[in-house]
C-alpha cells in the first residue's frame, strides 16, 4: 500500500508551524555520542530532510525498535530551534504509524533557500501572479529554485501578462501559508520573539529549545548561601519544581537574580517560569532525577499562577523500605517513611566550619523488620524535631515521611537531613495510612534489627571490631590507605597542658579557616593563611589521651568534634576554666575518664622527622549503650555456638 507523507512538512516546520501534526519518515537514527543518552534523527517528507533531536522521554521508542530507519511517524508535539545557525526539530511526542517501509522519494537536505521557495509557491498558488511579475520586471531579485516568468510582446487587445509556460506547468502541492497558533491570534501586533512561549512538560526540556515555559509547583526551597572563590564573593539559592506530569527539575539563581526571586518563591505555590537557560545538573548537589538544571537570568520570568492547579500534586515521593537502605550506597539521596519510636533531646554541635548548630537523633522502624537512626540538623531540630518529641512523650508514635534524606554509612547505615530535606508528620497519603495500620495492629511490639550502629548484630559489613592489641599485632595503618576500626575501650588519661590550640575564626566560603594563629605585635591574633589580624580567636580541641581495653593501652588524638564528644564541653569554655578556675577545670577534664566508649578510629602510619609512626585518631566517640551491647554479645555467642 503506498504511503503518502505530508507534503512540504519539513519546510513548514522549519518555518515555524507547530500544529499540523504531519506524517514523516525516519531516514536515520543515531546516538548523539554525548554523556547523556540521546538520539538524533533525520526526518523526511519525501522531498526534503531535516535533522531532529528526540526528547529523552522517547528514548524507549528507539530501544524497543518502534522507531528506526524506515519508520513512518506522526509528529504530535514538536518545535524547531536554531542551534549554531542550523535548524533542528525537537520531537517531544510522536506516534509510530508504520514501523518500517522502504525509503520514500529521493529527498535532499533542507536549506534556507527552501523557505523562500515555499513562500513564492504560496504566492503563485494563491493567485498573486501579477505581484510576482511586477517584482521581476522592476529588477528585484528572483526567488531561488522557482522558475521566473517574463512578459512577452502581446497583441494590442491583450491586457494581462502571459505567464511563462514553465511557471504554468510548475504546480507542486504545497500547504497553505503558515498561520500562527490560535493563542497568538487577535492579540494585536507582536514583535519578533515576543509571542508567548509554549508551555511544555518539564520532562521535555532540553538545551535545543529556543523558547519555552513550564508551569510547576515549588516543592522545596534551599537556604540562601554565600560563597567566596577566585572571582570574588557571591550568593546563591535554589528551589525544586514538580509539574502535573510528575517531572521534577531544580532551579538555581546567582547574585543579582537572587535579589529578584528569593523572596518571591514560596513552597507549595504554582508558578509559570520562562526564559531561563538549561545546563547539565550537578549531581554532587542535585539529587533530582533530571539530567538538566534551570539557571534563571536577569531576563527570566517567574509569574505566580493566580488560581490553584489541582492537577499538580503537592509533593512526589519514591519511598524505600529500611531493609533496602541497608544496601544503598553512601551519600545517596532518597525518600523514606517510617514510625518514630524514640526521639532524643536536641544538643548543640560545633561543625567542621566552626559554626554551631543543633542535632537531634530519632529512631524509626517499618514493616521490613529493620529500624534506622535519623539525624535532624539545624532548624529541623527545633521546629519539627520538638513536635515529634512532644508526640512521643505523650504516648503517640507518629508517622514521619522524609523527602530527600541523605544516607550515611559512617556508623552503620543512617539517614541525615540536608538543606533540601523536608519532613512530613502524619501525612495524608496511602503509605502513611498503611504504616499506621501495621503499627497499631502489632507492629509496635514487633522485633526489629537496627542497621544504624557500628556494633550491628551478626557482623555488619560496615563494622570492623578490633581490640587495642590488634592494632600492633595485625600491623594496622601500615598500608597505603588508613584502616578504620571500632574499639570498645575506656578513656584512662587526658593530657591537660595542651588540650587545645588557638584557631583563626574567619570564614572562607562556607567554612571557617581554623588554621593555628599567633599573637602579633599589637597583641592581636594573626593568621598566615588569611593574612589578617583580629582581636578574638577560636579555641579548638587537640586532645592527647590514652584508651585501654582488656588487651592493652594506646595513645590516641582527638580533634574538635571528637574532643567535645569525650569531654562534653566546648574547648573555649574549658580554656577559660583553666585560666580562671582550677577546680572546675580539673572536674571538666576528668569528666570523660573511666567511661567506656565505642571509639571509631582512623589508624594511619605517618612520618615524624625520619621516623615512621602509627597515628591513631579518634573520629567519633559514643558512650557505650549496655543494653544494645548485650544483645550484640548474645548474637555473637549464638553465631559461634552453631
Amino acid at each position: 500500500m503506498p504511503v503518502n507523507l505530508t507534503a512540504n512538512a519539513i519546510a513548514a516546520i522549519s518555518g515555524g508551524d507547530v500544529n499540523s501534526k504531519p506524517l514523516v519518515q525516519v531516514m536515520d537514527v543515531k546516538p548523539t555520542g554525548s554523556n547523556q543518552e540521546r538520539y538524533r534523527l533525520l526526518l523526511s517528507d519525501s522531498t526534503l530532510t531535516q535533522h531532529a533531536m528526540l526528547a529523552t522521554q522517547l528514548n524507549d521508542r528507539v530501544k524497543s525498535g518502534s522507531v528506526r530507519k524506515g519508520s513512518v511517524v506522526q509528529l504530535i508535539d514538536y518545535i524547531c530551534s536554531t542551534v549554531q545557525n542550523r535548524k533542528i526539530i525537537v520531537v517531544l511526542n510522536m506516534e509510530t504509524i508504520i514501523p518500517y517501509c522502504d525509503l520514500i522519494g529521493n529527498p535532499r537536505m533542507y536549506s534556507d533557500s527552501d523557505a523562500s521557495a515555499q513562500k513564492a509557491m504560496a504566492n503563485i498558488n494563491s493567485g498573486n501572479v501579477n505581484r510576482v511579475s511586477n517584482n521581476v520586471s522592476n529588477g528585484r531579485p528572483a526567488v531561488q529554485n522557482v522558475q521566473t516568468y517574463r512578459p512577452t510582446a502581446q497583441a494590442p487587445h491583450q491586457t494581462a501578462p502571459r505567464v511563462d509556460q514553465n511557471v504554468q506547468n510548475f504546480r507542486p502541492v504545497v500547504q497553505p501559508p503558515f498561520q500562527p497558533p490560535p493563542n497568538y491570534r487577535n492579540h494585536g501586533t507582536i514583535l519578533k520573539n515576543e509571542a508567548p512561549a509554549r508551555i511544555i512538560p518539564i520532562s521535555a526540556l532540553n538545551p535545543y529549545q529556543g523558547r519555552w515555559a513550564i508551569k510547576a509547583r515549588v516543592t522545596a526551597k534551599g537556604d540562601l548561601r554565600r560563597y567566596n572563590n577566585a572571582r570574588g564573593d557571591g550568593k546563591v539559592f535554589s528551589f525544586d519544581l514538580l509539574d502535573s506530569d510528575g517531572g521534577e527539575i531544580r532551579v538555581t539563581c546567582f547574585n543579582a537574580v537572587v535579589d529578584r526571586f528569593c523572596d518571591v518563591i514560596e513552597v507549595g505555590k504554582v508558578y509559570m517560569i520562562s526564559k531561563g537557560s538549561l545546563r547539565p545538573a550537578q549531581k554532587n548537589f542535585n539529587h533530582l532525577k533530571n539530567e538538566w538544571e534551570i539557571f534563571l537570568e536577569t531576563t527570566s520570568s517567574v509569574d505566580p499562577c493566580p488560581e490553584e492547579d489541582v492537577s499538580i500534586p503537592q509533593q512526589q515521593f519514591s519511598f524505600r523500605p529500611i531493609s533496602e537502605i541497608e544496601n544503598v550506597e553512601n551519600n545517596s539521596i532518597l525518600d523514606f517513611i517510617g514510625m518514630v519510636v524514640s526521639v532524643n533531646p536536641s544538643v548543640p554541635i560545633l561543625r567542621k566550619n566552626g559554626l554551631e548548630t543543633q542535632r537531634r537523633i530519632l529512631n524509626m522502624k517499618d514493616g521490613s523488620g529493620r529500624s534506622i537512626e535519623v539525624t535532624l540538623w539545624g532548624e529541623l531540630c527545633n521546629r519539627d524535631g520538638q513536635k515529634l518529641q512532644d508526640l512521643v512523650d505523650s504516648g503517640f508514635f507518629p508517622v514521619l515521611a522524609i523527602k530527600s534524606g541523605k544516607v550515611s554509612d559512617f556508623s552503620g547505615k543512617s539517614i541525615g537531613t540536608i538543606s533540601s530535606t523536608q519532613l512530613f508528620i502524619n501525612p495524608d497519603i496511602p503509605e502513611a495510612r498503611s504504616l499506621r495500620n501495621w503499627f497499631d495492629n502489632g507492629g509496635k511490639n514487633a522485633a526489629s534489627i537496627s542497621i544504624s550502629k557500628e556494633n550491628m548484630p551478626a557482623g555488619s559489613r560496615n563494622e570492623m571490631r578490633k581490640t587495642v592489641s590488634q592494632i600492633k599485632d595485625e600491623g594496622l595503618g601500615r598500608s597505603d590507605k588508613p584502616d578504620w576500626i571500632t574499639i570498645k575501650a575506656t578513656m584512662t588519661f587526658v593530657k591537660s597542658d595542651n588540650f587545645c590550640y588557638t584557631a583563626c575564626p574567619l570564614t572562607i566560603g562556607d567554612r571557617k579557616c581554623s588554621k593555628k594563629v599567633t599573637r602579633s605585635g599589637n597583641n592581636w591574633w594573626f593568621c598566615d593563611r588569611c593574612n589578617q589580624e583580629f582581636e578574638e580567636c577560636d579555641y579548638r580541641y587537640l586532645l592527647q589521651a590514652q584508651i585501654q581495653d582488656h588487651t592493652g593501652v594506646t595513645w590516641v588524638t582527638a580533634f574538635q568534634e571528637a574532643g567535645e564528644e569525650i569531654l562534653r564541653i566546648p574547648a573555649k569554655e574549658l580554656y577559660e576554666f583553666k585560666e580562671n578556675d582550677d577546680d572546675r577545670f580539673a572536674v571538666s577534664i576528668s569528666a570523660g575518664l573511666f567511661t567506656k566508649f565505642l571509639f571509631r578510629l582512623k589508624v594511619k602510619e605517618e612520618t615524624y622527622g625520619e621516623e615512621q609512626r602509627v597515628k591513631v585518631t579518634v573520629v567519633k566517640a559514643e558512650k557505650l549503650e549496655y543494653s544494645l551491647e548485650s544483645r550484640i554479645m548474645l548474637d555473637l555467642i549464638s553465631k559461634y555456638a552453631r
